[in-house]
């Protein structure tokens, strides 16, 4: 006896998983030797393909939906490294902490003066430097202090 399947599958060019036949079509399935057969069977409607079965876009859509309306965005859903999602206030505090501590150290070091100091001061919480590695370099430029 011929494969009626294999054959169908060949035919409509997919896999045998996808052919279907309907019930309809047992008795005559004894009847089928060629692929001619066959084709005069999916004509009739009696074999047929299913149709490929995709992933579903629905839940993405919701999701993506939500996230528009900004929900589903606490800090529990972030992703990235710790430094990389930071709360834009926290890293300002942190940065701004940071360039202090150095200038204090620089004034108690004796490395520069009072009015100096004041006016560095000013420009870091006016947001002129973004790293203590900045600032550094700004006062070796300008030669505020000297290079070690």
């Amino acid at each position: 006896m011929v494969d009626v399947k294999k054959l169908a599958a060949e035919v409509l060019g997919v896999g045998e998983s996808r052919v279907k036949i309907s019930p309809e079509a047992i008795d005559r399935l004894g009847e089928v030797t060629t692929k001619a057969d066959v084709r005069a069977l999916i004509k009739e409607g009696l074999i047929y393909a299913e149709y490929e079965k995709g992933v579903s876009r629905g839940r993405w859509r919701e999701y993506h939906e939500k996230r528009k309306k900004g929900k589903r965005r606490g800090v529990g859903s972030r992703k990235g490294s710790k430094y990389a999602r930071l709360d834009p206030k926290e890293a300002w505090v942190r940065k701004i902490r940071a360039l202090r501590r150095y200038l204090n150290s620089l004034k108690r070091r004796g490395l520069i003066d009072s009015k100096t100091w004041r006016e560095l001061y000013l420009q870091i919480k006016g947001g002129r430097f973004n790293s203590v590695s900045a600032l550094r370099a700004y006062l070796i430029s300008n030669n505020i202090i000297k290079q070690r």
